[in-house]
Formats: structure tokens, sequence, C-alpha cells
């Protein structure tokens, strides 16, 4: 895991990973107020039973005590044990919940459903495979609650810990993406991020929107705040979400975003008088 200060490109603050708490160890947890969170963090996941308790477990150590909670994980069409292991985690801590597509839909997908499920105001999203560290979503909540014009705060991973390949692929599609749309993020594909969940919801969804948050928050008049946040290796298993679909669609979908982004002239200011 990462120490020392991390430097958010948001206001210039030094944001450092926050490892306070101690609520994720295999333990029933009561203490909770589960029907009212103030911070919703959601899981898509598809076939990650060996990454589910270790990170849950990190969630629930980075949040408790900080704010009310709950751990939002979506099974996108599991056909290993990720099912069962919830249910386990689910017997000893009630603020985790699950909810399952009958068959795999897609990271989009399962980001909306679990958004749309949320139940609090602010909400977290990380992948489940273990790459993205949850002691870096306490800094991306303060950022969110600094400033209402921040609609958005986005992971920007260094160190990444991924093949040469997928590193320059990554590389060239956010250079593409960023002289296209010009929304001044350098790695939309962080899956650490954390937003207004009314912001998210008020987006058009397509499949790919996970891609595109920073370029499409922005259109509706709000700021984006940055981390910078330190890439992990895989936990277990292997990657279920492909590249090559990534790539080829992720073109089609760049042109859209480019032409919603364009026929948006002005956010309305409105008051009611």
């Amino acid at each position: 895991m990462a120490t020392g200060p991390v430097v958010g490109s948001a206001a210039g603050a030094v944001l450092a990973p926050d490892r306070r708490g101690g609520a994720g160890r295999d333990r029933i947890d009561k203490t909770m107020n589960v029907n009212n969170p103030a911070v919703s963090v959601v899981v898509p996941v598809r076939n990650e039973a060996g990454n589910v308790a270790g990170l849950v477990a990190e969630i629930a150590t980075a949040l408790d005590g900080q704010w009310p909670f709950e751990v939002v994980y979506v099974n996108d069409g599991s056909t290993d044990g990720t099912e069962a292991e919830l249910r386990r985690l689910m017997a000893l801590h009630p603020w985790l919940r699950q909810l399952r597509h009958a068959r795999s839909c897609g990271q989009s997908a399962a980001v909306r459903s679990g958004v749309s499920a949320a139940r609090a105001p602010l909400v977290a999203t990380l992948d489940g495979d273990g790459q993205n560290d949850p002691a870096f979503i306490p800094a991306m909540l303060r950022l969110l609650e600094a400033d209402p014009k921040i609609g958005l705060v986005a992971g920007q991973r260094v160190g990444r810990k991924a093949s040469g390949f997928k590193k320059m692929q990554s590389r060239i599609a956010n250079a593409v993406r960023g002289a296209v749309l010009r929304d001044g993020t350098r790695d939309t594909g962080c899956g650490l991020k954390a937003f207004r969940r009314a912001a998210f919801l008020g987006l058009p969804y397509f499949d790919g929107l996970h891609r595109f948050l920073p370029a499409l928050i922005k259109r509706d008049g709000f700021t984006i705040g940055y981390v910078d946040v330190v890439d992990r290796p895989r936990g277990a298993g292997v990657s279920n979400y492909g590249m090559w679909d990534r790539l080829w669609v992720g073109i089609l979908d760049l042109a859209g975003v480019w032409w919603l982004i364009r026929r948006r002239k002005r956010v309305p200011e409105v008051s009611e008088t």
C-alpha cells in the first residue's frame, strides 16, 4: 500500500491516504445507521470472489468513524463464488449490500445500477480487483464537501501496475480523449472516483459512460477535482472487462460525447421567486 503524502491537483492540497478506523475486520458490526448513510461506496465486480473480503475490509477501515457509510457491491453476472462470499460478509456487516445482474451487462451498467440504488448523496466508486486503494477515498470526499461547485473528484494513477501494452494503450486513449474533449483530465481510466449522486444520475446514460465522467460532469456546469492515487497490483484472478472492446467502442463513444458537449451551449442558473 501507498504511504506518505500524495499531492492532489485541486486547490493545491496535499492529500495523504487515510487509514484510520478498523471496522473492516471479520466481526459483526451493529453500530452504524445503515438507513441514512452520508457516503455510498459502489463496487462493480464480475468473478472477483478472491478479492471481495480484503477490499471490503479496506473500505471499512478507510471510512469508519468519519462518515456513516454503506458499501454497495454490484455483482455483474458472476459465475464464481462472488455471490456466496458477499452473502457471508453481509451477515457480518449490515452496511454491506449486494445487487446482482442476472447476466453480465458491463461495467458502466454495473456502476449505474449501484449509484441508482445508493442511499447517500455522495458516492465513491472503485474497481473490485484490489488495484484501487480505498485509503484515498476520504481525501476525495473532503474535496467534495469543501466546495459545492465540484461535482466529481477523479483519481489520477501514478506508478500504475499494468503491462507495458496496457499502459501504452491507456496513454494513447487519454491523449486522444484530452485533445478532443479538453476536459483537463490526465487519466479517466482510474476506477477511484467520488461524485454527487444527483449529478451522476442527471447525465445521459450510455455504455462506456464511466470513461467520460469528467467531461460530462463539466458539461453540466461543475468543476472537477483531482487526487493522485497509487495503483496496486491486482489482488487475485484475471481482468474481467476486456480492453479491445474499450478501444474500438471508445472511438464511437468519444464522437458522441464530443457532440453532446458541443450541443450544450449554456448551463441555466435557476432561481425561484
